[in-house]
């Protein structure tokens, strides 16, 4: 199933949908799993990770970074992609260009087949990125994701545990934590990922088996709750949301700090103000963000830093464009791919 059909179905089944919108409260404390707690089927909390099955010359070339690390002071950040996306489309002329204004030193992973092969593959590229990041820089690394780009690094956390001690805080943008319920409906023979990100499938099981996050990792979550792709995403339900585990959370819809924001999934890991304002909260202080740190002029503009107005349209487009082209992705499939030897028990 081609990434444009997935979007009419989505587009169809949320007509109309999101006209009533109940407002949490914008954080989440987190449910206390100590590394004994019950993960039925699946390895115990603390389990060292397996040896990476992926190439080192294809680890390393998959990171690329916008300086040397040696040497930061402040902690590197790795930005993730999302589903169907390249790094570079997906964050030159938003995040990269922000974080070069500030003076960040920051990190992009590229993940198979443009994000949709299997997602235990892709975790593999992040914990390689976490890893190298954190040794050439000899800080925390800071990582910051939208849709499946929050989701995966937690494969990583959850499953190399040496990692929990590399990664400061991990910020989703719209993440697929609980993945989506169209792909339950919409997905007959799809790509590796998209079957993964299916609301109960087995690879999601798994991730968020015995404790969705873990202590000494902030977790900051920013949703819309008018996403139409990772559904449902509205306070209360949200299935980008993070609710347990021993990982200080902070769940922030960006209608819970401008209730006329209009972000869209696509909006929201590229041009939305809000969305930007959390992550930059929670890398600019101690601890997953806070919404009444969002300043409220934050409401009143049009994109996030780094976002050219007189390019955006263009931008924006080409944007778009790559995220629906299936040119570059994995061969669709009828079922999700099956789970490692290492994740069970």
């Amino acid at each position: 199933m081609t990434r444009s059909r997935l979007l009419a179905a989505v587009t169809a089944a949320l007509t109309g949908a999101t006209a009533a919108v109940l407002l949490g409260s914008g954080t989440a404390g987190a449910a206390p799993a100590p590394a004994t707690a019950d993960t039925g089927a699946f390895a115990p909390l603390d389990r060292p990770g397996p040896r990476l099955s992926v190439p080192r010359d294809a680890l390393d070339a998959s990171l690329d970074c916008n300086g040397p690390l040696r040497g930061v002071a402040q902690d590197p950040v790795l930005l993730v992609p999302g589903t169907t996306m390249d790094p570079h489309v997906g964050f030159d002329w938003n995040y990269a260009r922000a974080f070069d204004q500030r003076g960040l030193r920051w990190c992009t992973v590229t993940l198979p087949f443009d994000a949709t092969g299997d997602i235990q593959v892709a975790g593999e590229h992040v914990v390689h990125a976490i890893r190298t990041m954190a040794q050439q820089s000899r800080r925390d690394v800071d990582v910051v994701g939208w849709s499946q780009g929050g989701m995966v690094p937690r494969w990583a956390l959850r499953f190399w545990p040496d990692t929990r001690a590399l990664v400061d805080d991990l910020v989703g943008l719209s993440p697929s934590n609980h993945g989506t319920a169209l792909s339950e409906v919409t997905c007959g023979d799809c790509n590796p990922a998209f079957h993964q990100q299916a609301a109960g499938s087995a690879f999601l099981a798994a991730l968020n088996s015995g404790a969705e996050t873990f202590a000494g990792v902030d977790y900051t979550v920013a949703y819309t709750a008018l996403d139409e792709v990772v559904v449902p995403n509205t306070p209360g339900i949200a299935s980008s949301a993070l609710r347990t585990g021993e990982g200080a959370i902070s769940n922030i819809a960006t209608q819970e700090v401008c209730p006329a924001n209009a972000a869209d999934h696509f909006a929201i890991g590229s041009h939305d103000p809000v969305g930007y304002a959390i992550a930059l909260d929670a890398l600019t202080h101690d601890g997953p963000a806070v919404r009444s740190r969002i300043p409220l002029g934050t409401c009143l503009q049009p994109f996030q830093p780094g976002v050219d107005p007189l390019t955006f349209g263009p931008t924006y487009a080409g944007f778009l464009a790559y995220a629906t082209d299936s040119d570059g992705n994995a061969p669709d499939v009828p079922e999700e791919p099956a789970l490692a030897p290492y994740v069970y028990r």
